[in-house]
């Protein structure tokens, strides 16, 4: 059985859910947050979209609706840039699990994605939640990227990007630090392939009876 939206159930198919105890995922990330002058502010938002996309086409999962907002006070100034203060942020994200806690829901992952996925790992330990980072540099994917440097987002983020969204993408800027002119939408498949990868592994690791 394959996962689904929580938003396209009716209320009596996910109280089914939950009573098979079904996992939820909930993913997080910022909806506006601003990346390159090359990607647009939703770039945080499409990938997470896109990732728990690909893991309810191998799970059988519950998909929670995204929560759309991080925190990047830095980036504030920016132009479109909206943000929650981090205790804020905790407190949404504690609530959103309490509610499907008195729903009958007793397995969450949390789905972060971006700077969203930083705080997430400041979280108090909750029971019966699993935090899982989306994006991270392993040896898989540092073998994609041609030009780390010390910022390796605009290859890889705009990489996903090719991948997921191509008109979106403005003119490149001037290379640099993260230079995003070696983005193809090859190394984005791949990242995603990737990153998908070490999600089901996680989750399965987790709450072995997903696998099954």
């Amino acid at each position: 059985m394959k996962g689904v939206w929580l938003e396209d159930l009716t209320w009596p198919e996910a109280k089914a859910r939950f009573d098979r105890d079904d996992v939820v995922v909930i993913p997080v990330a910022a909806a506006i947050k601003p990346h390159g002058p090359y990607l647009p502010l939703g770039t945080d938002a499409l990938i997470a979209r896109a990732l728990a996309q690909r893991v309810i086409e191998r799970l059988p999962v519950v998909v929670a609706p995204m929560v759309d907002s991080g925190v990047a006070l830095a980036c504030t100034s920016l132009a479109g840039g909206q943000h929650r203060q981090s205790e804020t942020f905790r407190q949404f994200l504690r609530d959103v699990v309490d509610g499907f806690g008195t729903q009958g829901v007793s397995r969450v992952a949390l789905l972060g994605v971006g700077t969203s996925a930083e705080q997430l790992l400041d979280l108090d330990p909750v029971e019966g939640v699993l935090v899982l980072r989306a994006g991270g540099m392993g040896v898989p994917v540092k073998a994609l990227i041609e030009r780390l440097g010390d910022h390796p987002v605009g290859e890889v983020a705009t990489s996903i990007m090719l991948a997921l969204a191509p008109r979106s993408i403005r003119p490149e800027p001037s290379a640099g630090a993260g230079d995003p002119s070696h983005a193809t939408a090859f190394k984005g498949e791949r990242l995603m392939a990737a990153w998908v990868d070490d999600l089901v592994t996680t989750l399965t690791a987790k709450w072995p009876t997903l696998g099954m």
